[in-house]
């Protein structure tokens, strides 16, 4: 039955910016410190402290909106949104309501099949996050230190039709965003995290029905299980014609160890909020200077994917893998400059070197760098080595703290030999050996040429340049 219905899904994503102090005071961001220390009167909520808008957060805010091609409000509001944050001290949140920073955008998704879906981006708001309450036996604690945090809320068009879009998005999303490196979007400690909005309607229905929010969801694995529960929670609520009882405009949460979602809090409409202009800030104001300094932006997943196709030659899904990872696009530039081909070193950093990463390794502090991985690729290309021998070297180098390739061939004695004479001296005494074999290739039986190749090879202990080999053995049968 569910082929019966069409899934709506919007999705509202919270990036934790990664400037040096507070969205409305100079308190430090960092984290880890002892509890209530990165505190002063105005991210306390004290009377008369007044909040300045962090400069760095806009800029931060820019840069997206640019990635997204969105439109930059160069005047924005902040308004308070006010209800009962138990860890904001204010009890109410400074955020954006009319007037967002950054307006109608857009974000490209790509399928494995290479084709792609445009899903809109209603907007991009700056708002100061809440702190933290622990929960401990019967009483509660708060830590403050993350209160004034600044956040940017995107807010997509509600054009998602399944889990694997929504994923799709928060991918890409969360690859630009590590790209423009305005936040660390590390999803375990909640730098990037999501609410989901979920409803279903009848296939051909164009309205819009009762949607469901998911909370505070920091796991692609978990929003996608989420995802499934939620619409198959609505799919057995229409069909048993229990729809409107049972679907209620509501907040969510997910429990990952029951896989299911469960109800939190009825949903709060705008008015609920009773935003209003912040009568202690000023309207933001962007000026033309602001606009061509803060536009300016790195190199983004998608132009760096059509590089890779286009300079180095790579297939367009090869590219999306390596550009998809900050690093791993960092790591594949750095190889090319040692002068391999993009087909093969696409292979060893993509195949080979993850093949090898133990647990709490990864591209990042890969004990192999990318200069030492394009050498071993330059050594297969060059013919020193083959593909089998570099695999040993790889091995070697992950066991060993040793990074001199050349020194590691030599040492393992994997040097392929590509002397003509020292290989035509091997071919004649095979030949000479199996004489009988010999004739049988010569009268028309061509299977025979791939044993002179595996004996050439086992006489050489693996050491001979099998190309060579193939092409010496051609000359000398003829």
């Amino acid at each position: 039955m569910s082929g019966m219905f069409e899934v709506i899904i919007g999705l509202e994503v919270h990036v934790q910016l990664n400037t040096k102090s507070k969205l409305f005071c100079s308190c430090p961001t960092s984290f880890g410190e002892a509890p209530n220390t990165n505190v002063c009167p105005t991210c306390l909520g004290m009377p008369g402290a007044l909040p300045v808008l962090n400069k760095e957060a806009v800029h931060k805010s820019i840069m997206l909106g640019t990635a997204l091609k969105a439109q930059i409000n160069q005047k924005s509001i902040f308004n308070r949104k006010n209800y009962f944050y138990p860890d904001l001290p204010n009890g109410y949140q400074i955020s954006q309501f009319e007037v967002p920073v950054v307006g109608l955008g857009e974000l490209v998704i790509d399928f494995e099949d290479g084709t792609s879906k445009t899903i809109g981006v209603t907007r991009a708001h700056l708002e100061n996050d809440a702190g933290k309450s622990i929960h401990a036996g019967d009483h509660s604690q708060v830590d403050l230190n993350r209160a004034g945090t600044p956040l940017l809320e995107i807010v997509s068009e509600p054009d998602m039709r399944s889990a694997e879009e929504a994923i799709l998005y928060l991918k890409k999303l969360h690859s630009i965003v590590r790209y423009l490196e305005i936040s660390d979007a590390n999803m375990q400690e909640g730098s990037f995290r999501c609410d989901v909005n979920i409803s279903i309607r009848p296939k051909g229905d164009t309205n819009l029905y009762t949607r469901c929010e998911i909370k505070n969801m920091n796991s692609f694995k978990f929003i996608e299980k989420a995802i499934k529960y939620e619409v198959n929670r609505h799919i057995e609520a229409w069909e048993d014609g229990v729809h409107s009882e049972e679907i209620v405009q509501e907040t969510r949460l997910f429990d990952p160890e029951k896989g299911e979602t469960r109800s939190m809090r009825g949903k709060e409409d705008a008015a609920d909020y009773r935003y209003f202009p912040d009568p202690d800030l000023l309207p933001l104001v962007i000026t033309d200077e602001m606009m061509e300094k803060y536009t300016q932006i790195p190199e983004l997943p998608d132009e760096k994917k059509e590089r890779f196709v286009k300079e180095f030659g790579l297939k367009e899904y090869d590219a999306s893998v390596i550009t998809s990872s900050l690093e791993t696009a960092k790591f594949f530039d750095e190889m090319m400059k040692e002068g391999i081909s993009g087909k093969t070193a696409s292979t060893w950093l993509t195949v080979e070197l993850p093949a090898r990463f133990t647990e709490g390794i990864s591209i990042e502090n890969s004990p192999i760098d990318a200069k030492t991985l394009a050498t071993i690729v330059k050594r297969i290309e060059d013919g020193t080595i083959s593909g089998k021998a570099a695999k040993e070297v790889l091995d070697y180098l992950f066991e060993n703290d040793e990074n001199d390739v050349d020194a590691v061939i030599e040492k393992l004695g994997l040097k392929q030999v590509s002397d003509d004479g020292a290989i035509l001296e091997i071919i004649d005494g095979i030949l000479a050996a199996n004489e009988d074999k010999v004739a049988e290739y010569k009268s028309g039986k061509e299977k025979m040429f791939g044993f002179f190749v595996g004996q050439t090879m086992k006489a050489s202990k693996g050491s001979a340049n099998p190309q060579k080999v193939n092409e010496l053995l051609k000359q000398r049968l003829g």
